[in-house]
């Protein structure tokens, strides 16, 4: 009995080292990235419960695997004991190895999984002669609890765990007329990405945000206040620059739009990705619930992310995807528009669910309203082509490095697109309803991105090199009664927005604001903030911004293919798609993805054809992790037709000749 009660004390002994080195290497990083990030669970509709619970797995579930190995271990006696506890603390060290060496070394890949696995066999031979690192790993066990305290108590994800109280001071309604309010606020949109070379609204690409600026006032040099939402909105919204890191939610922001109006207006809002809108001042309707499942399969992604070999960008925004109407089970809000470019009926129920449900709300009432949309479009992940027809596309496609961005931006505006139609159709129904002539309508967006090579995304580098792409936004204010259109130069920043809105609305607000209401004299001077980080203004400078220049079309677009000798090989990953193409189901095979052989040399270009007429032409671009890989845009739903449709992949020639490679 005395050797099964030791040998039991001494499991007990390594299992707690397990559970120090699991902490180190799941726990921390996890509930780190995830509790910077209470959008994430805000996104995702996360009760409470279903937070705890999911904290509460990422503390455990990775040990219980170690703890049946060392079960096993009971039975098949101490020197196997022993021999599976050292493996398992290399293992785990090894691992830890690999993140520590992410950091502090130059070194990725294969390099660093080397280097990482003999730290983790040398630890794993000090830790079994030294006893004393055993007894330190012991002590250091409380780790896991010490990081579930701090994602609960400590944490920006706080705010979505502790109870809190949401009172918010009421805004004070002023003499005058108070309208009805609609507000869009769109994600991911630069303003350059809206313009034409004449810096005007390109009319021709986006027809229904050139209606909204011809009946509205447009802002022109308009900034927004910072790149990441959950600092962005929470400005916008209670007229404030962001100062200090929390959660976008009522406990934390107590002061804003929502409790400003919500004694004198009733509150329709639609957030997506915070929760402003305490309950006491309206309860926003909610997508089906999407569950534990879905918080368990994004933190899994973003572990692997954490232990990989290689850099990463570790955001659980990525996870962020609107629901279609047909995916949340919605009826029509409204019947199709009469539009030409819906070729097929049911391309309207690829509208987003939020969408869907803040149009059926567009209604007159008795009582002042304020109708509010937060609609993660055209943010990414880029899905919808400007029909309204949605396209697969990898987890894993690069956004950034030659070639890419191309791609990345070509993805982006062909989802503004389809942003536009969504405008128009939210422009028809407030004319249809008669709210258009009554009410403020306010479209803009909470900031940009930025598609420079080199440059991309929203993060400091892209604010110091590229903030013409992250800074500026759209926004257009139409008043009551408004019927033409005109444009103001003035500073504009995003701050300025809720002062504007209680000037429109004739209601006061109880508490200091930093911006400047366009009811009141312009700002003296260009000078601009923007915040990366909150309370650390970064200065931008600049005007209203110019767009790039378009890529000259490849004369071989829209081309009959007429083909030459053999060029080679290559590996399609979605060709099984063109095998049965069905329209009517709003969805196409309008990204083509895979790899060609290291004999196709860097610069080649490939032309893509479907049913024989060129959709795109891309270039071969050096190797990244997934190896030699390729991908083409084809935003022409015109090249599709329902049933079988022929892929082909061509080797350009410099003379333009086309050579087809045999795909696989």
């Amino acid at each position: 009995m005395r050797g099964k009660g030791s040998a039991w004390r001494g499991e007990a002994g390594r299992l707690l080292e397990v559970v120090a080195l699991v902490g180190l290497v799941v726990t921390q990083p996890l509930l780190d990235v995830l509790g910077r990030s209470p959008d994430f669970f805000l996104f995702h509709r996360a009760p409470r419960a279903d937070v705890l619970l999911l904290v509460a797995l990422i503390a455990i579930a990775p040990t219980v695997p170690f703890a049946l190995v060392g079960a096993i271990g009971l039975v098949a006696g101490r020197p196997v004991r022993a021999a599976l506890h050292t493996l398992v603390v290399g293992l785990l060290l090894a691992a830890l190895a690999v993140q520590v060496g992410r950091h502090l070394t130059p070194l990725r890949g294969v390099p660093l999984l080397l280097v990482a696995g003999v730290a983790g066999g040398v630890a794993a031979a000090a830790h079994r002669r030294w006893r004393a690192l055993g007894r330190v790993l012991r002590v250091a066990a409380v780790g896991p609890l010490v990081f579930v305290g701090l994602f609960v108590f400590a944490s920006p994800a706080s705010a979505v765990v502790l109870p809190q109280g949401h009172g918010g001071a009421a805004g004070v309604a002023g003499a005058g007329a108070h309208p009805p309010v609609v507000m869009i606020v769109l994600d991911e949109l630069p303003l350059v990405s809206l313009l034409g070379p004449d810096r005007r609204i390109d009319a021709a690409r986006y027809p229904h945000f050139a209606e909204l600026a011809a009946g509205s006032t447009w802002y022109r040099d308009a900034t927004g206040v910072s790149g990441w939402t959950p600092y962005a909105l929470p400005a916008m919204l209670t007229g404030r620059y962001p100062a200090k890191p929390v959660a976008p939610h009522y406990s934390r922001y107590p002061d804003n739009l929502f409790t400003a109006l919500g004694g004198l207006y009733d509150i329709k809002a639609e957030e997506s990705i915070t929760r402003l809108c305490p309950p006491s001042r309206c309860e926003q309707p909610v997508s089906p619930e999407q569950g534990l499942g879905v918080l368990v399969r994004e933190s899994g992604k973003l572990l692997r992310q954490v232990t990989a070999p290689v850099d990463s960008r570790i955001d659980p925004e990525d996870s962020y995807r609107e629901q279609t109407r047909a995916e949340a089970g919605l009826d029509a809000a409204e019947p199709v528009p009469d539009d030409p470019k819906f070729r097929w009926d049911t391309l309207d129920d690829n509208q987003p669910a939020r969408f869907t449900t803040f149009l059926a709300g567009l209604r007159p009432a008795n009582r002042p309203t304020l109708h509010f949309l937060h609609l993660l479009m055209p943010h990414s992940p880029w899905v919808y082509l400007p029909s309204g027809a949605r396209y697969a596309a990898p987890e894993d496609l690069p956004n950034d490095g030659a070639g890419w961005v191309d791609l990345a931006r070509a993805r982006h505006l062909a989802q503004l697109s389809y942003t536009d139609r969504l405008i128009g159709e939210t422009l028809r129904t407030l004319r249809a309803t008669g709210l258009y002539d009554q009410a403020l309508v306010l479209v803009t967006a909470d900031h940009g991105v930025s598609f420079r090579k080199d440059w991309q995304g929203r993060g400091l580098d892209a604010i110091t090199h590229a903030s013409d792409q992250v800074s500026w936004v759209p926004l257009f204010v139409k008043e009551p009664g408004q019927r033409s259109g005109r444009v103001d130069d003035r500073n504009w920043q995003h701050v300025d927005l809720l002062p504007t809105i209680a000037d429109e609305t004739h209601v006061r607000i109880p508490w200091r604001m930093d911006g400047r209401s366009a009811k009141q004299a312009p700002r003296g001077d260009g000078a601009k903030v923007f915040y990366d980080r909150p309370g650390e203004p970064v200065p931008i400078t600049g005007a209203v911004p110019a767009p790039p220049a378009p890529p000259a079309p490849d004369p071989l677009i829209g081309t009959r293919v007429r083909e030459g000798p053999a060029g080679g090989m290559a590996t399609v990953a979605n060709l099984a798609a063109f095998r049965a193409v069905d329209p009517a189901r709003g969805e196409l095979p309008a990204l083509v993805w895979g790899t060609v052989p290291a004999s196709v040399p860097d610069g080649t270009r490939l032309a893509v054809a479907v049913n024989g007429t060129v959709g795109a032409v891309v270039p071969v671009v050096r190797p990244d992790k997934g190896g030699r890989r390729f991908a083409a845009f084809l935003p022409d739903d015109r090249l599709f037709t329902a049933g079988p449709n022929r892929l082909e992949l061509y080797r350009v020639g410099a003379d333009g000749g086309l050579r087809p490679l045999t795909l696989s």
